[in-house]
């Protein structure tokens, strides 16, 4: 009897034995991954949050704008532009703005091939056809940035007429998008509601930027505000461009003939 049970626990003991030698070779043949899967995951915790963090913050950087692109014909948007200088978002200021938008395949592009885009859309370069006015102001709080994206700007509309590049800071457009006006048109919505003070957010809306100037060049006593080869209306602005690129120089050389000067740089419609 005592024979059998001594039997018995030699056999118990070879097996813890076999149990033994079996982990080792597992160990071996996994490189240890056994045992850092039980203990190590602790050192894996600091590497995943900072790739959580740099990914996060990445995005953050990517669709935080640092400037603002606004083009006005009749259609009024905005182009909001990254610190990368890509296009993150488009934002409509009216009826027709909506319909260019939404025809528009621009985001994440550079903002010079987006501006281009639009300046060769059909609707686009209808208006300009019928010689209606069309601004694009670029709107930021950083000076260089702003400087460096209007001079691309400027050779993107090279060579179309009634076109007028300027320079503004972004609480301009924050004063603008308070009142549902893009930057450009609450700029000539100023420029109107000085001659005629019972002007309407809501009428200015629904102008065209042609009409705007012309309603101006009228009521300051401008002469040949039409389109039917007069001077047309005299724009003030900090950075003017003429239809060629070129920055203004206080004379107001425009589209349709040549104006009086200014103390800042402006172009003439």
């Amino acid at each position: 009897m005592s024979n059998t049970l001594k039997n018995a626990f030699d056999q118990i003991h070879a097996d813890e034995e076999l149990k033994d030698r079996t982990k080792e070779y597992l160990f071996r043949k996994t490189n240890g991954y056994m045992k850092v899967k039980k203990s190590g995951y602790r050192y894996w915790i600091p590497a995943v949050a900072c790739f959580v963090f740099l990914i996060l913050g990445g995005r953050w950087l990517y669709f935080t704008p640092a400037a603002e692109i606004s083009i006005d014909i009749n259609p009024s948007l905005e182009l909001d532009i990254n610190r990368f200088d890509r296009v993150i978002a488009v934002d409509a200021y009216n009826d027709d703005g909506q319909k260019l938008a939404d025809s528009l395949d621009i985001k994440h592009l550079n903002y010079a091939e987006a501006v281009e885009q639009i300046m060769r859309n059909e609707a686009v370069t209808a208006l300009l056809s019928d010689n209606e006015v069309m601004t694009i102001g670029v709107i930021g709080s950083d000076d260089t940035r702003s400087a460096r994206i209007l001079s691309d700007i400027e050779t993107c509309t090279e060579g179309n007429a009634n076109t007028y590049c300027y320079s503004a800071h972004s609480d301009e457009a924050d004063e603008a998008h308070e009142m549902g006006l893009s930057c450009g048109r609450y700029r000539a919505f100023l420029e109107l509601q000085k001659l005629d003070p019972s002007i309407t957010v809501q009428e200015v809306r629904d102008m065209t930027m042609r009409e705007i100037y012309d309603r101006i060049a009228e009521l300051s006593g401008s002469s040949g505000a039409g389109t039917d080869g007069g001077s047309g209306t005299d724009y003030e602005a900090e950075d003017a461009c003429d239809s060629d690129g070129t920055e203004g120089n206080g004379n107001g050389h425009g589209h349709h003939g040549e104006g009086n000067g200014h103390e800042r740089e402006h172009r003439e419609y």
